[in-house]
């Protein structure tokens, strides 16, 4: 595993500061209902489009990381998260974990707009002692639609053991 966290090390460094960008297509209702109800959400603002305040529920913007195209079958590991998710692991046996996140609302998403992500790797280290040893990967992203400008600042933190 040394092995495998060293490489997982090397190629996430040589992302730091590098910007990715992701289109993740339109706004629409219908999704952004779809997400309430598998949130559990119950306030109709979020699940009812006739509702005077409609509005998109407040954590679908940064739970989108693919456009509308989706993945092909070969693009997730075998957990089920997608291969290039956190920087650097990609064809990798490595264990994952979420190692926490914080979102800063800039606006609410609009209705109709397209949608884009970039995604940047801010920081890498090495965490823990001898045999436990991790990587710690910190990932910013920022979510913009086309004409209302910035949405989201999203950071993200990955374990990879």
């Amino acid at each position: 595993m040394t092995d495998e966290l060293e490489t997982v090390h090397a190629r996430a460094t040589a992302l730091l500061g590098t910007v990715e960008r992701r289109e993740l297509g339109r706004v629409r209702a219908a999704e952004t209902i779809a997400f309430a109800r598998a949130c559990a959400e119950d306030d109709p603002r979020y699940l009812d489009t006739d509702h005077p305040a409609f509005a998109v529920h407040p954590l679908y913007l940064p739970s989108l990381l693919r456009g509308p195209r989706g993945v092909r079958d070969e693009e997730y590991r075998a957990d089920g998260m997608f291969a290039d998710e956190v920087p650097g692991t990609a064809g990798l046996d490595v264990r994952l974990m979420a190692g926490g996140q914080s979102i800063d609302f800039h606006r609410p998403p609009p209705l109709g707009e397209e949608i884009e992500v970039h995604r940047t790797v801010d920081r890498v280290e090495w965490k823990g002692r001898a045999n436990g040893r991790f990587v710690l990967i910190t990932v910013r992203k920022s979510y913009r639609a086309a004409a209302a400008g910035p949405l989201a600042s999203v950071t993200e933190r990955f374990i990879v053991r």
